[in-house]
């Protein structure tokens, strides 16, 4: 009998922020088995204090204070994984984390993941470039080697029109970019298909499935992150840049999907939403 795994990804923008403004309240409620964590910003010893009675592993930022990506869980992980692939000019600390799972003898391997935020034509856009070449490259290694993996989290990256109400006016700024989309667009095009992306790049399609998309259809959003400026929150003007990206063996398994959306702008304790879903596993 498969057993049903509850998967939740979150940028909590900072643990120890996110637990003082309520964060552990939601956490007690959700009936979460595995929770990948974003822009952590925190020791393992604070991380720990922060995410009392949970299994963590992690991975800091070289710069103190700055990103940082934990797997927590109630079970524990079997293998972990910190490097993103083999470029010693590529800086992942703080920003991707494998951890595998043995669930009843089943193995499901989880990756936290931060992309850079980049900046259209600046040094930090190349970062992003470099990051999103070591995904393509890890990204269908992982699923030989691993049948049930789970990419989530802040990708910072809006794949599609749908995933941003305001994209007329972000066709120019990173996380809306041609170029972005098109990683995306090789990510999830059919497997070893050759894919022509939106900014007309050409690659073999990797054939990993973004779980939100498929569970919602075609639809706005829904949206995972909001700006602290104006009205966004409120209006719904959002981005959808937080995902579950699932090998196709582990997204057949899926049966709940969902983003929980605070509600009111008052009550948030992060400025993105929780993404969770259920699996069938085993």
């Amino acid at each position: 009998m498969p057993r049903r795994v509850r998967i939740a990804s979150v940028n909590v923008n900072g643990i120890r922020a996110a637990t003082r403004k309520g964060m552990l309240p939601w956490l007690e409620q959700a009936d979460v088995d595995i929770l990948a964590l974003q822009e952590v910003r925190a020791t393992v010893d604070e991380l720990a204090a922060s995410l009392p009675g949970w299994e963590l592993v992690n991975d800091e930022a070289l710069a103190k204070g700055r990103a940082g990506v934990a797997v927590a869980s109630r079970a524990g992980s079997v293998e972990v994984r910190r490097v993103l692939g083999d470029d010693d000019t590529l800086d992942s600390a703080g920003r991707w984390i494998e951890a595998d799972f043995d669930v009843d003898g089943t193995t499901l391997t989880i990756v936290s993941a931060y992309v850079p935020t980049g900046e259209a034509d600046t040094p930090r856009q190349d970062a992003k470039w470099a990051f999103l070449d070591a995904m393509e490259r890890r990204m269908p290694l992982l699923r030989a080697e691993r049948p049930l993996s789970l990419i989530m989290g802040d990708l910072n990256v809006g794949h599609r029109e749908l995933d941003i109400r305001n994209w007329k006016g972000n066709v120019k700024k990173a996380g809306f970019l041609p170029r972005e989309r098109g990683y995306f667009d090789r990510f999830l095009g059919p497997d070893g298909t050759e894919v022509t992306g939106v900014d007309g790049s050409v690659g073999p399609g990797l054939g990993w499935v973004d779980v939100g998309r498929t569970f919602h259809g075609e639809v706005d959003g829904p949206y995972t992150w909001w700006s602290n400026r104006g009205k966004a929150f409120d209006n719904d003007t959002g981005w959808r840049i937080d995902y579950h990206l699932a090998t196709p063996d582990l997204a057949a398994v899926v049966s709940d999907y969902h983003v929980v959306r605070a509600p009111s702008w008052d009550t948030r304790w992060s400025d993105h939403a929780p993404v969770v879903a259920d699996y069938a596993i085993g």
